[in-house]
């Protein structure tokens, strides 16, 4: 469980670094970012995952929301991922929203995808093991995403009772099952059969969830992609249904890119620091 550190930036009296490894579960190297706040040096933090969407690197969030500064405040570790396996001989397609750059944290069962696309594999096992092993964190984990991350991070804890003290998204694709982008990633990595699709769906996770975890969800109602691709109202009737805690916050103006996260990641973090120390 080697890993190599290739970035090391001094960042609100902590430190922003990213590191490289060869993963067991994807079959290639991969490169993840964790903060490290100035109370790392004392000893043992919570630690907060952070998935991030389509299109996107481990570096986006890192250099984009601005969640360090607050971070550092509430003695939290960051960890951000890359969102699919990469490489050369890693499988492909045309397009942003299929192959590298969209992994959608999902085991893939067909060919070629299933060769490398594990991400949901890479995400609750394999990554958490190298954190846990090489760096200063208790057991107390979170996970946040925006879009695909956000839904990862949601059916992620959804599908994991008891593993995570709180869970947060931004502008969360809800019911892959039901959109365009859902629909094109699903039907490629897990095949024709829809009732395969459910388990990695958050509106079908809620409805038989045994974990009563809070769910904190924030979405820009001027976002591109509200009303085609992510409908959160879909994820609040199945929450309503059950009597599943959700808090979901339209944000009036705000639309689906990282200036509307850095407007309110100070308040996720917040959230989960609350939990993460509780």
């Amino acid at each position: 469980m080697a890993i190599e550190r290739i970035e090391h930036r001094a960042c609100f009296g902590g430190w922003q670094d990213v590191y490289e490894h060869a993963s067991e579960s994807l079959g290639c190297t991969m490169r993840f970012a964790v903060y490290l706040p100035p109370q790392a040096e004392g000893g043992k933090l919570p630690v907060l995952y952070w998935l991030s969407g389509l299109t996107c690197t481990e570096q986006n969030f890192i250099t984009k929301a601005g969640a360090q500064r607050y971070a550092a405040e509430h003695g939290v570790i960051l960890v951000a991922p890359d969102t699919s396996p990469r490489g050369e001989e890693v499988a492909d397609a045309e397009g942003y929203d299929l192959g590298k750059g969209a992994g959608f944290y999902v085991d893939a069962t067909q060919t070629p995808w299933s060769a490398h696309y594990r991400m949901y594999d890479y995400i609750v096992h394999e990554l958490p093991a190298l954190v846990e092993a090489h760096f200063p964190v208790t057991d107390a984990r979170a996970i946040s995403g925006h879009s695909m991350g956000g839904h990862g991070a949601l059916t992620i804890a959804l599908k994991n009772p008891g593993r995570y003290r709180s869970v947060s998204a931004f502008s969360p694709i809800v019911a892959p099952s039901q959109v365009p982008w859902g629909e094109k990633a699903f039907g490629a990595y897990l095949g024709a059969d829809r009732e395969s699709w459910k388990q990695y769906d958050a509106v079908e996770l809620v409805r038989g969830a045994s974990e009563r975890l809070p769910l904190l969800v924030d979405q820009g109602d001027a976002d591109e992609f509200l009303q085609t691709q992510l409908k959160p109202e879909l994820l609040q009737a199945a929450a309503d249904a059950v009597g599943h805690p959700l808090t979901l916050r339209l944000q009036p103006g705000y639309d689906h890119s990282y200036y509307f996260i850095a407007s309110f990641i100070g308040e996720h973090i917040v959230h989960h620091a609350k939990a993460l120390n509780a």
